[in-house]
């Protein structure tokens, strides 16, 4: 009797979550450039080909992370209500973000929360793998917007004013801060920043 395909599904996703949470936790420990991937196959216990059928990267390892929020923005613009701006809608889901203190807008101080953010914005080959999700994530919103060289201008603006909130709400909990104490100023940075994009 052959596996139902729910399951079959969950058991890949287990197995590839376990395998991105040993490597990131050997990149953390040791720094991403002094884990081979023969020491993440070890850790995870499979082989090299089997760690690269789920990630063809050694970056992916640690982006994958942020596959959660591939195309994030492209879907929020394409789920809102029509009585509702697009850059509108990018800011209140900004804003929710920042309510529940979503790592991927920076404000979260949880130490391995802040130490995956290090991990990647220090290590040039994360940073640059990161740049290429970006710029699919910019197509994506892009296409959503509508077509020609102004929606390539607005999802390129939307993008790099979350990416600098983000960037600057974690530098400040680097620095010391923590979450709850740095959100207030977080809202207001990206109320001013969403109402310059209107």
């Amino acid at each position: 009797m052959s596996e139902p395909m729910g399951l079959r599904a969950r058991k890949k996703e287990r197995t590839r979550d376990a395998i991105g949470d040993a490597a990131v936790s050997l990149f953390l420990e040791r720094g991403f450039d002094r884990v081979s991937v023969n020491d993440i196959a070890a850790a995870a216990e499979i082989s090299k080909p089997t760690l690269f059928r789920y990630f063809p990267t050694k970056e992916d390892l640690v982006l994958h992370r942020f596959a959660d929020h591939q195309g994030e923005a492209a879907r929020v613009v394409r789920d809102r209500g029509s009585d509702i701006k697009p850059v509108m809608a990018l800011h209140r889901h900004f804003l929710a973000g920042l309510d529940r203190y979503d790592p991927v807008t920076g404000l979260n101080d949880h130490p391995e929360v802040v130490a995956f953010h290090r991990l990647v914005f220090t290590t040039p080959s994360l940073a640059g793998r990161l740049t290429q999700y970006q710029l699919e994530d910019e197509q994506a919103l892009a296409d959503a917007l509508g077509e020609g060289i102004q929606a390539h201008l607005r999802a390129a603006q939307v993008l790099a004013v979350q990416r600098v909130l983000a960037r600057t709400n974690w530098q400040k909990i680097a620095d010391g801060r923590t979450a709850h104490d740095v959100r207030p100023e977080a809202v207001a940075d990206a109320d001013q920043a969403f109402d310059r994009l209107r």
